[in-house]
């Protein structure tokens, strides 16, 4: 260990290093990274200027495209510019600052779709008492702890990653800095870090997932045995929609990957599994909820008439 120095930069080694494949993956990247930024961009507008649309349910929707927003942008433009130039580095503290918010940003939303879950539950079972229980210090509460508890499971991983030594090699294979890639050019030991992915990370992931079966599995049971109506019972269930394919979605790429997390495994299946829910999801999320949610067109559409009368004017 001696004659063994610390690494002070890494080189990300990307998706492909095929010229022409690269030009595909960065229009295509591009495109879906502006898609990204314009949806939950106008879902966040929306949101915010409407009204209508001022209560608990779109408040958290709110929230889940902020943090769409900035979990693509940590890794995407990485991503892009490394498709255009043949040997990308980063630093050791870029490295680290990316995975620090990567993974604050995901378990924040991984947390976020697991109190959407109870809003919904709320607002089905308990409608009379909605407001109350879901008023407006719940609320910042529950989308306060849940940006807490991301941003504290992030530091600890950081803390834990910042403490390895690194020796070499220093390529890693993967599009930006994640902890399984780094992990397999430590010179250290890195049974705690896998100790902490499996346990913390795993509960982390596991926690709000289960909460969202149950929580979904009370409202199914109560709109089949409590709930004659068959309109309400459908209004209902498409409100439940959305949230579900975007949890879908989100959901079985993300714990594929960090469940039972070890050093090895395939890079590449690492990085399909990555971009599907970094960079694919948050894309369809604003399309999902604005396609199936007659509110959010509505609104979009009062706004537009609004701006279009106004120019006239």
């Amino acid at each position: 260990m001696e004659n063994q120095t610390q690494l002070h930069q890494f080189i990300l080694v990307g998706l492909t290093k095929d010229y022409q494949k690269q030009l595909v993956l960065f229009i295509l990247f591009l495109l879906l990274y502006v898609a990204s930024l314009l949806g939950n961009g106008i879902i966040l507008a929306v949101a915010l200027v409407e009204p209508r649309l001022h209560t608990p349910m779109y408040f958290f929707l709110g929230n889940l495209s902020f943090l769409d927003i900035f979990y693509s942008t940590v890794t995407v433009p990485k991503m892009l510019n490394g498709l255009l130039i043949e040997n990308q580095t980063i630093s050791f503290i870029g490295c680290l600052t990316q995975l620090h918010f990567f993974h604050f940003l995901g378990s924040s939303e991984a947390l976020v779709l697991g109190v959407m879950a109870f809003d919904r539950c709320v607002a089905i079972c308990n409608p009379l008492r909605y407001t109350v229980i879901m008023n407006k210090w719940t609320c910042f509460l529950l989308a306060g702890v849940t940006w807490c508890i991301g941003f504290f499971h992030s530091l600890m991983h950081t803390m834990v990653t910042s403490q390895l030594w690194f020796c070499g090699p220093n390529h890693v294979y993967h599009f930006f800095c994640d902890i399984k890639p780094l992990l397999k050019l430590t010179c250290s030991s890195i049974t705690l870090n896998i100790i902490l992915l499996n346990t913390v990370t795993g509960s982390l992931a596991l926690a709000p997932f289960f909460f969202i079966l149950l929580s979904y599995i009370y409202i199914f049971f109560f709109l089949f045995f409590k709930v004659k109506c068959s309109l309400s019972r459908w209004k209902a269930f498409s409100t439940c929609a959305s949230h579900l394919t975007v949890v879908t979605v989100f959901y079985i790429p993300a714990l594929s990957n960090y469940m039972l997390a070890s050093a090895g495994g395939s890079y590449e299946r690492d990085m399909i599994i990555t971009l599907l829910y970094s960079v694919v999801t948050p894309v369809l999320n604003p399309l999902i909820y604005t396609l199936r949610n007659q509110e959010v067109k509505s609104a979009l559409k009062n706004i537009l008439s609004r701006k279009l009368f106004s120019g006239q004017i």
